[in-house]
């Protein structure tokens, strides 16, 4: 059965209290039903926590698209995250933030993220409601600072209206904040892919034998990193990369300081891969043609390089040209236009 998702959530919004309400009238919050897609594996994130909300996701959808929480009161959440580009910054190697900054690493998807329990391409965050914390106060991104955003929420009536609807505790302040930016980030589900309506049985999933022997080749020689179908093992991993001396980014070593944790990334999703160019944690390459160039022969050999793309001295995945252009076709069955669309996840 198609995800349902959003099926109670567009009902409730129907019956909504006006933004222009005074601010003594409470809104009807009511709760949204979170609907797991039949495809895909359990949920991680502990919904019971931070129960989901019409108001909570509103306000979540609020602060994601409020420039008024970066010190230089522009770049908000959607600035590297855009949503036709699976809220991904579309067209950059690696992301820019406050007076230009530039940062080191390219802005990963925002999709099913409440299936995943560690985040960020080295893993700095293991809980979706501390995510946003590291974006928001750094220097190069938002460079926010909580007291200065929560003093502007306080002298905003509708913030204040929807923190005292959203939370039993009705406080505008960071715990809240951060909950209610993690209700939205809930919600991005990409789950309505030609892949996923294939996998489910419905109209509309009829893959071309191109895609499915992509899908074969895929399954063969990519899945045991990118498994499940949210397309991820959230592992961490090297994938032989060539390091570039001028940053020399370490990965999930900066987090952990394991020597066998050097030059390892987070596995990424491939759900929108179609649409989230270019491509690996700098960005280095604009089409997925590069991508898997990369892997049949661009592979650099290091001491912590996963075992898969070894084999017997031998680097990378064998892969002829006629395979790539079946594993590219059936990536682009994992293109989501609903999620892409979904005016629920857009600012306007």
């Amino acid at each position: 059965m198609k995800s349902k998702v959003f099926g109670l959530f567009l009902a409730a919004l129907l019956f909504g209290c006006s933004t222009e309400d005074s601010e003594d009238e409470e809104y009807q919050n009511i709760p949204i039903a979170f609907q797991v897609p039949s495809n895909f594996p359990p949920l991680v994130y502990n919904l019971s926590s931070n129960p989901l909300t019409e108001k909570g996701f509103e306000l979540g959808k609020k602060l994601f698209y409020d420039g008024r929480l970066a010190s230089d009161g522009l770049v908000s959440c959607a600035f590297c995250h855009i949503q036709q580009d699976a809220f991904t910054h579309h067209g950059h190697t690696v992301s820019h933030g406050v007076n230009n900054a530039v940062g080191t690493r390219n802005a990963q998807p925002i999709q099913n993220l409440a299936f995943q329990n560690v985040f960020m391409w080295d893993g700095a965050a293991n809980h979706l409601d501390m995510q946003a914390i590291i974006p928001f106060t750094s220097e190069i991104e938002m460079n926010g600072n909580f007291t200065d955003a929560v003093a502007m929420m306080k002298a905003d009536q509708e913030y204040r209206k929807l923190f005292k609807a959203a939370f039993v505790n009705g406080e505008v302040n960071s715990a809240n904040m951060l909950k209610a930016l993690a209700q939205f980030m809930i919600m991005a589900v990409s789950s309505n892919s030609k892949f996923d309506k294939y996998r489910r049985g419905e109209s509309g999933g009829t893959l071309s034998q191109t895609e499915m022997e992509g899908y074969s080749v895929f399954n063969q020689k990519c899945a045991s990193c990118h498994a499940t179908d949210l397309f991820t093992d959230n592992s961490f991993r090297n994938n032989g990369l060539a390091v570039n001396p001028a940053v020399d980014d370490k990965g999930r070593y900066r987090v952990t300081e394991l020597e066998q944790d050097k030059y390892k990334f987070k596995v990424p999703s491939l759900r929108n891969v179609e649409k989230t160019a270019p491509y690996m944690h700098d960005g280095r390459f604009f089409t997925l043609d590069a991508v898997l160039n990369h892997y049949t022969n661009g592979v650099t050999n290091s001491a912590t390089l996963d075992n898969s793309l070894s084999n017997n001295g031998v680097l990378g995945i064998p892969l002829t040209n006629d395979e790539k252009v079946k594993i590219i076709a059936f990536l682009k069955t994992l293109t989501d236009t609903e999620f892409l669309t979904n005016p629920q996840l857009s600012e306007f």
